[in-house]
């Protein structure tokens, strides 16, 4: 029997959750009761939902607590939050309402056609995800068994010439598929990391307590690095092709270490589990090599055996294998006490899209690739992967790579490296942003102002022609994906209304393309397309700068 969608209540008030199930119960779906904000914190660990619905006035822990907490974890951080509030009705908590991560705000006493009319639209949109995500499981099976039977009549082409240029272009076929997939989701998942860390960066401007800082130094490190695996996970035709190339600075090991653990940190203490560390002395402060992706592998492997560990440790050992005076063999080994793996499905754990078992995805989440990218990863860096594991007994991964030493008074690179030119004095420019998603207007704003510059916004491709029409510019922040007139067709038109005014094109308006769309050659068809240069999301403010600079020198 399908499952009904979960709405998640949270109310300090016994008695208002039962009036807001009254209030909702045309509707088929499953209300979880909260009566604090750390019960709610704890239901969304057992459940997933559609729909959370916070009361912000509770006792020991308030709404917008709560939903910034939301925000902090995987499963619920794009989770749709109504707020509702008896006390608090003025425009100033409505915006940090919506600031914290609510996606709207009623005030009590509730209209109930109000409030079911906001429910039925995110009803809506979460069964139509779930429906798009069980098109696109499907569409992935059949593209894994597409390729199948294509390897397959590879072997009949050998014999069958005439097949060649048939089984070319089911390949193409499948490639094309493949792509616009990629970009989707590339698109999908940047605009709200540009979100994320747009946020955190304008959350570092405002007073800070030493602890504040310390969160927001985690939340930026952990965009950071997701920011890097969703690129690569993204862009699986570098992967698959061995394309990939390794960076080689200099970093301090344990600090990128203990940066792994700290992401773990409070998922261990809310479990119970202890996270242990471990190094054998001898190992040097300073190596060189890719630090982004040792942690990427380090990241996998704790938060495998974290999520299958309900119990006990997790424990992070590293050891020497091989050390002299140029490089150093480690090996790392991740040691869980969880529910184990049994030898039958060992043998294709670190294949893409594989899992030990199909409920697996279901009780767990996850795509299956953590562990076949941790294993190219790996090769990548001279070393090798494993897995020794017993069922209820627990399971140990273990991995090697190969670093080199850092030579004495050898330039290097340097992990981490931050280049802010010192320049305040840049010329003031008019800019008008073109963008519809809310959070990319504020980020893209904060940025803005931040340089100096005047903006105006359009909200799409259409509107922006219209201000174009009306108002002198120096450049346009061009997003892509627009409703209406996408960002491609605003620049073909304003591009038309120049050539109209026989305008040169050393004199015309400088278009930006500011997009999410950062596959292989989004930049050159944007260019193709009439546009000047090209910014992707999510960006850092010394990105905008760079390309607003070029602006200036034109």
């Amino acid at each position: 029997m399908k499952q009904r969608p979960k709405i998640l209540l949270v109310d300090d008030k016994f008695e208002n959750l039962i009036a807001l199930e009254k209030v909702l119960s045309e509707f088929d779906v499953e209300f979880v009761r909260a009566l604090s904000g750390n019960e709610a914190l704890m239901e969304t660990f057992l459940h997933d939902f559609a729909l959370a619905i916070v009361d912000v006035q509770m006792p020991e822990m308030d709404g917008y607590e709560v939903v910034e907490l939301m925000r902090q974890e995987e499963k619920t951080k794009l989770l749709p939050v109504i707020f509702v509030s008896a006390i608090y009705k003025e425009d100033f908590h409505v915006i940090k309402g919506i600031e914290t991560g609510a996606v709207d705000f009623i005030p009590k006493p509730i209209i109930p056609a109000i409030l079911k009319g906001k429910v039925r639209v995110f009803l809506d949109l979460h069964i139509y995800k779930t429906q798009l995500e069980e098109k696109v499981d499907q569409r992935t099976h059949e593209l894994k068994k597409a390729n199948q039977r294509l390897n397959e009549e590879i072997l009949e082409r050998r014999k069958a010439n005439h097949l060649a240029e048939k089984a070319k272009k089911r390949a193409e076929e499948a490639d094309r598929l493949k792509s616009t997939f990629l970009a989707n989701m590339s698109h999908e998942i940047r605009t709200p990391m540009n979100g994320i860390i747009g946020m955190a960066d304008m959350l570092r401007t405002t007073p800070l307590t030493e602890q504040q800082e310390e969160y927001l130094n985690l939340i930026e490190s952990s965009g950071k690095t997701l920011l890097a695996i969703i690129n690569d996970i993204l862009d699986l035709t570098k992967i698959e092709s061995n394309q990939m190339r390794l960076e080689k600075v200099s970093f301090n090991l344990e600090e990128e270490i203990q940066r792994a653990l700290k992401l773990f940190h409070l998922k261990a203490q809310e479990k119970g589990i202890r996270l242990i560390f471990q190094a054998e002395e001898g190992i040097p402060e300073i190596l060189l090599g890719d630090p982004i992706r040792l942690k990427q592998i380090l990241i996998n492997l704790l938060s495998n055996g974290i999520k299958f560990t309900e119990k006990g440790s997790v424990s992070l050992i590293i050891s020497i294998l091989k050390n002299n005076t140029q490089n150093i063999r480690l090996l790392f080994k991740v040691i869980d006490t969880g529910m184990g793996i049994t030898s039958s499905a060992i043998s294709s754990l670190f294949n893409e899209f594989t899992q030990s078992d199909v409920s697996i995805t279901r009780k767990f989440g996850g795509t299956g690739l953590g562990l076949a990218i941790s294993k190219k990863l790996t090769h990548l860096m001279k070393g090798e992967i494993g897995v020794e594991s017993e069922i209820d007994k627990g399971s140990t991964f273990w991995f090697t790579v190969e670093l080199e030493k850092e030579k004495p008074n050898e330039p290097v690179l340097q992990a981490e490296r931050i280049d802010y030119p010192n320049e305040n004095k840049t010329q003031q420019l008019s800019i008008l942003l073109v963008e519809d998603n809310l959070i990319n207007q504020k980020v893209a704003f904060f940025n803005l102002k931040q340089l100096g510059h005047t903006v105006d916004l359009a909200e799409n491709g259409q509107a922006a022609v219209e201000k174009f029409k009306t108002k002198k510019y120096d450049t346009i922040l061009m997003d892509i994906m627009m409703p209406g007139m996408d960002g491609v067709e605003a620049t073909k038109a304003i591009r038309k209304l120049e050539a109209e005014k026989h305008i040169p094109d050393n004199a015309r308006i400088y278009i930006i393309a500011m997009t999410a769309n950062a596959l292989k050659g989004d930049k050159e068809r944007y260019l193709q397309e009439g546009m000047d240069n090209y910014i992707s999301k999510p960006f850092q403010l010394e990105d905008l700068k760079k390309v607003l600079t070029v602006q200036k020198v034109k």
